[in-house]
């Protein structure tokens, strides 16, 4: 097969909507048919919950192609998605592929979620109790609130930080409490070190392109049924979830179901955050210096893969 050094990770990664999952399937199938084997690895916050499927893009069972995955439906609705959490389950099921002698395939779009586990990348202070109250203040008084405190206290934390994303702007005033300092929140290591051998390729499309693609993509999930997956998950917990019941599409869909939004304001909706979360994606990703940029849904990108790692 194609040669890939000793616990070398192909990490596939870029905004939503490129076709990040399709692409890593083919290349899985293009190692197994050189007679090696791969794994992919979900590095997709919102892919790690049971039952969120249609507002995730999950594959299906079927549509993996019998090439496994890790760390897809592990967490309950009610759960909190931890990423310090995550970076243990994923390098242990990296290092298991690895010891099997298979190639490991990190996927997704969570900027802070791939950098966790292919960088040397430690988690700052934690305290239940601090948490705990701010989560309360949040829902007393809303995150513009908790964001306006954080921006006065630490500014270049909150520039950091979408004004819209109430669990990293709690996150951020916990850090804060517990260490003093926000400096490491959510950043990149000024000069990143690899956990193990790795070799990035990012999935880039036309801004024009990819928001005609994303906005299509979130009326197709209303058209699949995400209001009635969302009112399934209802009964296990989705609206006492800290971090599920605001994920983009599940929020809106919640919110048609309450009736605090019509369908068209909650597809709307949907759509300008999908829009917004792509280039915050897009801008993450910019930053790892050594990243090979390729063009979504090339044909070639297979082989491009291929001949770079037996290069």
């Amino acid at each position: 097969m194609t040669e890939v050094s000793a616990n070398t990770i192909i990490a596939i990664v870029g905004a939503t909507g490129t076709g990040k999952s399709d692409l890593s399937l083919a290349v899985a199938r293009s190692i197994r048919d050189a007679g090696g084997h791969a794994e992919i690895v979900n590095a997709d916050a919102m892919q790690l919950y049971r039952g969120m499927n249609i507002g995730t893009a999950k594959l299906s069972e079927p549509e993996r192609g019998g090439v496994p995955h890790h760390l897809l439906d592990v967490l309950d609705v009610r759960e909190e998605a931890a990423v310090a959490q995550y970076q243990g389950q994923a390098r242990a099921a990296i290092d298991d592929i690895l010891a099997r002698g298979a190639v490991p395939i990190l996927v997704g779009g969570s900027g802070l979620y791939v950098s966790s586990v292919l960088f040397d990348f430690d988690f700052p202070g934690h305290d239940d109790a601090v948490r705990a109250r701010l989560e309360a203040e949040l829902t007393e008084l809303g995150p513009g609130v908790l964001y306006r405190r954080l921006k006065e206290l630490a500014p270049a934390a909150a520039a950091r930080i979408d004004e819209k994303n109430p669990r990293r702007i709690v996150r951020a005033l916990e850090v804060l409490e517990v260490t003093g300092d926000t400096a490491a929140l959510g950043t990149l290591p000024e000069e990143p070190v690899y956990w193990r051998p790795t070799v990035i390729f990012g999935l880039a499309s036309e801004r024009a392109e990819l928001v005609e693609r994303l906005d299509r993509r979130v009326e197709k999930m209303w058209a699949d049924g995400l209001v009635a997956e969302a009112d399934a998950l209802r009964s296990h917990g989705l609206e006492e979830g800290i971090t599920a019941r605001r994920a983009i599409g599940y929020a809106q869909a919640l919110a048609q179901l309450n009736g605090t939004k019509t369908e068209a304001e909650a597809i709307e909706e949907t759509q300008a955050l999908t829009r917004r979360y792509a280039r915050r994606q897009v801008g993450w990703f910019k930053r790892y210096t050594d990243l090979v940029w390729l063009s979504a849904g090339d044909p070639a990108n297979v082989q491009t893969i291929m001949q770079k790692l037996a290069g």
